[in-house]
C-alpha cells in the first residue's frame, strides 16, 4: 500500500456538506439526538415477533417488497391504517401509506416531489434541525412563523402569507409539526389546525404535516391530525416508529392520496426499505403497540419531571422552560447574555452533550441563549446530574 494518500478533493461534486467527523463514542451525559429509553425497548417481544414471522414468511424475503409491492409490507400498511383511525382519525386505506426508511426518507421524498432550488416554505420559526439543514442544502428558502404555548401563532401565519403574496411568492407547502412539536413540546389544538387549513385553502398551498412524535403525549389523548380534518385532500402526512418503538429500527411512512404518492414513489429508488424490520414491527404492533406505548410515556414522564427538578435545583430561575405536552425534547431559555453555541463546546469539553438553540431555529438570534436536551436516553439519575461536573452546574450557566 502506498504511504501516499489519493486527492479526491479535485473530483469531489461541488457543495457537499463539511466531511465528517470520526465518531469518538457517546459522551458520559448524551442529551442530543433523539434516542429513546433503552430500558424500554422491547427487546424480548421483538425476539419473539422475529422468530414466529420469520418461521411463517421467511421465505418471502427471496424477492423485493415481500409479496406486497412497492409501498412496503402489506401487514404492516394494515395495521397502520388502523392505528391511523383509532389515535389519529384519519380514514386511508393500506395503498395510501408508503413505508420508508425513518421519517427522515419520508422527508426527503416529500421535500424531491415539491421542492427546487430557489422556492420557498413556510415552517415554524423553532423547527427539527433535519429539516432546517436540508432546506439549507437544497437551497430553499424558509419563512419562520413565530411560536406561543399553542404551537404556531395563526395570526402572524396570515400575515406571513399576505406578505409572500404582495411580494408575488407562493410557499411550496406550510411544514408543520403539530403534536408534540419539536423542539418546543407543544400542542396545536383542534381550533388552530381549522385556522391553518382554511389558510392553507385560501392561499392554494399544500400542508407538510409531522406526526413524528405524536404517540407519546403524557396523557394518550390527541386532537385529530390535520390529515384527518382536510376537505380538500391538501395535507401530505409522516409518521415513525423511531420514537414510539425504537429510532435504530428505521421505519418511517408517508400518507398521501394516490395521486400524490403516486408521484412520489418513483423517487424510492433503494429497491425498498428494510423488509425484517417491517415484518417484525407488524408481527410486534399488533399484538403490543397499545400497551407498550403508555408504558413507555410513562418512563418518559418521569425523566423529564427529574431533569425539571434538576435544572430549578442546579440554575433557579436563570432557566425558563415550559412542561411540554409530551416527547422526548425540553426546550430550556437562558440567560440573554449565553451563547448556547459557545456553552455547549464547553459542556462537550465536560462530557455533557446539549443541542444549542440556533440549530434548531431559523431566527438564530432569537434561540441564541436557548438549549434543547433529550431526556429519553440517559438514566433517571444522569437527569438529574449525578456526578455532573461542577464546571457547568449551578454557578456558571453563561459559559
Amino acid at each position: 500500500m502506498s504511504a501516499a494518500m489519493f486527492d479526491f478533493g479535485p473530483s469531489l461534486a461541488r457543495d457537499l456538506p463539511p466531511a465528517a467527523v470520526k465518531w469518538s463514542g457517546f459522551p458520559k451525559y448524551n442529551f442530543v439526538g433523539g434516542n429513546n429509553d433503552a430500558a424500554r425497548v422491547p427487546v424480548d417481544e421483538l425476539i419473539a415477533a422475529s422468530t414466529a414471522v420469520l418461521e411463517r414468511e421467511g421465505p418471502t424475503l427471496a424477492t423485493y417488497g415481500l409479496h406486497s409491492g412497492p409501498l412496503g409490507y402489506r401487514p404492516l400498511r394494515d395495521f397502520l391504517v388502523a392505528k391511523l383511525k383509532r389515535d389519529a382519525g384519519i380514514s386511508c386505506d393500506a395503498d395510501e401509506i408508503l413505508v420508508t426508511s425513518g421519517s427522515l426518507q419520508a422527508i426527503d421524498l416529500v421535500n424531491g416531489v415539491f421542492l427546487s432550488r430557489g422556492d420557498t416554505v413556510v415552517i415554524e420559526q423553532e423547527n427539527y434541525g433535519g429539516c432546517i439543514t436540508r432546506f439549507a442544502r437544497l437551497g430553499v428558502n424558509p419563512v419562520g412563523i413565530p411560536l406561543d404555548k399553542g404551537g404556531m401563532r395563526m395570526d402572524a401565519l396570515a400575515n406571513a402569507l399576505d406578505d409572500l403574496k404582495r411580494r408575488g411568492i407562493k410557499p411550496k407547502y406550510i411544514y408543520t409539526i403539530p403534536t408534540v412539536q419539536n423542539p418546543t413540546g407543544t400542542i396545536m389544538d383542534e381550533e388552530r389546525r381549522r385556522t391553518l387549513l382554511k389558510l392553507s385553502a385560501q392561499h392554494g398551498i399544500p400542508i407538510f404535516e409531522d406526526d413524528c412524535y405524536a404517540d407519546l403525549i403524557w396523557d394518550g389523548k390527541r386532537p385529530p391530525a390535520i390529515y384527518a380534518m382536510s376537505q380538500d385532500h391538501n395535507v401530505v402526512h409522516i409518521g415513525s416508529f423511531s420514537k414510539s418503538i425504537a429510532p435504530a429500527l428505521r421505519v418511517g411512512y408517508i400518507v398521501a392520496p394516490w395521486t400524490l404518492l403516486s408521484r412520489i414513489l418513483p423517487l424510492k429508488t433503494d429497491a425498498g426499505s428494510g423488509a425484517l424490520e417491517q415484518m417484525v414491527l407488524a408481527e410486534y404492533c399488533a399484538k403490543h403497540f397499545t400497551t407498550h406505548v403508555p408504558a413507555l410515556t410513562r418512563g418518559l414522564r418521569e425523566k423529564l419531571e427529574t431533569l425539571m427538578e434538576a435544572l430549578a435545583e442546579n440554575f433557579g430561575t436563570a432557566a425558563e422552560f415550559e412542561d411540554p405536552k409530551g416527547g422526548i425534547f425540553l426546550w430550556v431559555k437562558l440567560p440573554d447574555n449565553v451563547d448556547t453555541m459557545k456553552l455547549y463546546q464547553a459542556a462537550l469539553a465536560a462530557g455533557i452533550a446539549i443541542n444549542p438553540g440556533p440549530e434548531w431555529s431559523v431566527n438564530k438570534e432569537y434561540s441564541r441563549s436557548r438549549i434543547r436536551i433529550c431526556f429519553a436516553r440517559p438514566s433517571r439519575r444522569r437527569c438529574a446530574g449525578g456526578s455532573m461536573p461542577q464546571g457547568v452546574r449551578r454557578s456558571d450557566p453563561h459559559r
